[in-house]
């Protein structure tokens, strides 16, 4: 049985291993205690949005992705630090995709909302 392509799912991943990749290059420069709360932050989205997948029940599934855009909003928090730090690197493609996420989970919370209360 092939499940089908979860695109959001794919995004999380793709997103979690470019911060893994960043947080490498903040921790060779020495910034462990950003690199930390970015890394668990940034990698807890992905990880909320899958377990999501596999939710009780609706309002289970809206908990679940409003869990992963508190992470998501903690990790723009610690990517505003090091992008407005001038001794720290910064890589561009992170802000943008964060807000790429952004967009796609509030959309889901947003649709998801609608459908619950066209439901009764």
């Amino acid at each position: 049985m092939f499940k089908k392509e979860n695109i959001v799912l794919e995004k999380c991943v793709n997103f979690s291993l470019k911060i893994i990749e960043y947080c490498e290059i903040l921790e060779n420069e020495r910034k462990y205690v950003i690199a930390n709360q970015l890394l668990k932050s940034a990698t807890s989205i992905g990880a909320n949005v899958h377990e999501a997948q596999n939710a009780e029940s609706r309002i289970d599934f809206i908990h679940k992705i409003k869990i992963a855009l508190k992470e998501l909003e903690e990790t723009k928090y610690w990517l505003i630090l090091c992008e407005k730090a001038d001794s720290y690197p910064f890589d561009s493609e992170l802000k943008n995709g964060i807000n790429e996420l952004g967009l796609i989970l509030y959309k889901i919370i947003s649709s998801s909302k609608k459908n619950l209360t066209n439901k009764y």
